[in-house]
């Protein structure tokens, strides 16, 4: 039995949020999230208790409500902030499949791999593993080589 003041209604959805510094990416009603944490993958789902936690590089899944696809963002860095009836993704970068120039995406990629087998320091090897991870997940996202429908 709720306590008093709480809704007993069985929450479904949830508002998801995905911001990027250049524009707001997403905002649409979602029964389900996947996102790449720090730590590992973690997900969400309605009436998910509160969490503040870093979004490393990776894929972001969710699942707008009404329908059974998956919808997926090549994110990289920032934070997800849940709350009880939202979800919001501050995001670095945040692209759909149509939103990524595979030609770019595969230059990046090649530059990350040169810079990795010529490194002048340890920071350009960790900027270059980040390139790498980045580039990479972007050319599956706009190949469609990441679904898990």
């Amino acid at each position: 039995m709720p306590e008093a003041g709480q809704n007993s209604a069985i929450t479904t959805d949830f508002l998801l949020e995905v911001v990027t510094p250049e524009r707001q990416v997403v905002a649409e009603r979602v029964d389900s999230v996947r996102a790449p944490g720090s730590v590992g993958e973690f997900g969400v789902l309605p009436s998910h208790e509160r969490l503040i936690t870093s979004l490393d590089t990776g894929m972001l899944r969710y699942r707008t409500v009404g329908t059974s696809e998956w919808a997926e963002l090549a994110v990289s860095s920032g934070l997800v902030e849940v709350l009880p009836d939202r979800v919001i993704v501050l995001a670095q970068t945040a692209e759909t499949a149509q939103d990524i120039d595979i030609v770019r995406a595969e230059a990046a990629l090649q530059r990350a791999r040169d810079r990795l087998k010529n490194p002048e320091d340890a920071t350009d090897v960790d900027r270059a593993l980040e390139a790498l991870k980045r580039s990479t997940m972007r050319l599956e996202t706009a190949r469609g080589n990441t679904r898990e429908n």
